[in-house]
């Protein structure tokens, strides 16, 4: 993998200075291999993993460069959130999504809904993939497809297409705010789900061993959550 050639050559080369951009990137590449396998799951199925790597490693640079100092203690969160937004911004940019990708995740949602009015409980996985005809890794891939555009439009939102300025702390402060409190106002395992995948880095799969769901599920309820922020978002920008 690009990743692991990478940190080859460069643990390889002599050790510069502290300050030395060259060095900081040797020291976090294995932050890019932890980000991709948080999204591995979501983007696997639309782009090559030496391109994913790639935009990661970027985004790296990128996070080292806006830091504005060495990296200290609180380097690493900073630069998996940049790291993380630079490969949502590449799939955005080449809007990965097909048009049938997207027919095909309405469709799923929409099944899903009447299969609890039928039901009169949530459909499991294989009554799902059978309702809608497909086998059970499609019906995954779906789900995360719907998934990562949510994130990708949070992102956006969040953003605004640029990096804050030093004059812009005050507003990033208060949206900061604002996402904890529309949080505080979810269930306490979608709480816990979010903080397991924003805060303690787990990927999909692990969160369903922690949390006793199939993968399947917590991705729905992942989307869920998502889609609350994009919504307040949205209005906040509206009015």
């Amino acid at each position: 993998m690009l990743v692991d050639q990478v940190w080859s050559e460069e643990a390889a080369a002599s050790a510069p200075e502290a300050e030395n951009e060259s060095y900081w990137l040797n020291q976090y590449l294995p932050l890019v291999k932890r980000v991709l396998g948080q999204l591995r799951y979501q983007v696997n199925t639309v782009m090559d993993a030496d391109d994913l790597a790639q935009i990661g490693i970027m985004g790296l640079l990128e996070a080292l460069r806006r830091y504005g100092g060495p990296p200290d203690d609180s380097f690493a969160s900073f630069a998996f959130k940049r790291v993380r937004g630079a490969i949502l911004d590449e799939l955005r940019r080449h809007d990965w999504r097909p048009r049938q990708l997207r027919q095909q995740s309405h469709q799923c949602a929409q099944t899903e809904r009447e299969l609890m009015r039928r039901l009169g409980r949530r459909p499991t996985e294989t009554e799902l993939a059978d309702a809608l005809g497909i086998e059970m890794d499609e019906l995954r891939r779906i789900l995360y497809a719907g998934q990562l555009e949510e994130m990708e439009s949070l992102q956006e939102l969040l953003e605004h297409g640029h990096e804050p300025s030093y004059n812009d702390a005050i507003a990033r402060l208060e949206q900061q705010r604002h996402i904890r409190a529309l949080l505080t106002r979810l269930p306490e395992r979608e709480q816990r789900l979010m903080s397991l995948y924003y805060q303690h880095e787990l990927n999909m799969k692990e969160i369903a061993l922690v949390l006793d769901l199939t993968e399947s599920r917590v991705c729905q309820l992942h989307k869920q959550c998502l889609a609350l922020l994009n919504r307040e978002f949205a209005r906040n920008g509206e009015e």
